[in-house]
């Protein structure tokens, strides 16, 4: 499906193309396609592509002195566009503990929607999420898929720690800490795992494409697993995803 994009100035050295505003799968892979298709052309003065919600900000080794001429020919590469019904990409299996230990945040979010903890828990565990892009922190994976009765608007005074590990809601988003941060989404669980290890070639396992399930483990679950991580040798859990 091809969008009427619009390409605007982004700074002196970038262009940004923008799609509908909605968040939407169907948008998020031609936004991957289009990444795609710039990336294989190796064009050598392009040093860097980012994603987003329904943008691809491209960015040049220089000042973009003919914006007009740039304009035009990434609506060339546009229109080269294939279909893209066939993505593969990976389903991550994220262990998480809800116990009342790290889930600050479910008892206040179970009085506001009327449902039992046990419900949203449920909910929350049921879906299969898509990674829209990674941002805010590194390994912050942006997520979408959230069950609407689980939308919760973001605190409107956000605490000045965040655990690492957190999984939190804000609006209709859900997602986890990396690390330790500031945030105002609201907190009902924890995973063990690591999202950003910048020892490794590729220092967050996931991207934008992918697929994530959180699997609810006991506080003791959560101990063995954290102690693995630690010793470097857990493994995290996947599959092959087809759309």
């Amino acid at each position: 499906m091809a969008f009427n994009l619009t390409y605007k100035p982004f700074g002196e050295r970038s262009i940004l193309a923008e799609w509908p505003a909605v968040i939407d799968e169907t948008i998020l892979k031609d936004i991957i396609a289009f990444k795609t298709v710039i990336e294989k052309k190796n064009i050598k003065s392009i040093v860097e592509l980012k994603l987003a919600y329904n943008s691809l900000l491209i960015i040049y080794d220089s000042i973009c002195r003919n914006f007009k001429n740039e304009v035009n020919h990434l609506e060339t590469l546009y229109k080269s566009l294939k279909s893209h019904d066939d993505s593969v990409s990976v389903l991550w299996k994220i262990p998480v503990c809800y116990d009342a230990v790290f889930a600050i945040d479910l008892e206040a979010i179970s009085l506001e929607k009327k449902l039992s903890k046990e419900t949203i828990i449920k909910q929350h565990s049921q879906a299969v999420y898509t990674v829209y892009f990674i941002g805010f922190l590194p390994g912050f994976l942006y997520l979408g898929g959230l069950e609407e009765s689980l939308y919760v608007p973001r605190k409107s005074t956000p605490r000045l720690q965040i655990e690492k590990g957190a999984v939190a809601i804000g609006g209709n988003q859900t997602g986890v800490y990396p690390t330790v941060s500031p945030g105002g989404w609201n907190v009902i669980g924890n995973s063990p795992i690591d999202f950003f290890n910048p020892k490794l070639e590729q220092p967050c396992f996931a991207k934008a494409g992918d697929k994530i399930v959180f699997e609810p483990i006991s506080l003791n679950e959560y101990k063995d697993i954290k102690a693995l991580v630690e010793a470097g040798v857990y493994k995290l859990e996947s599959e092959v995803w087809r759309d």
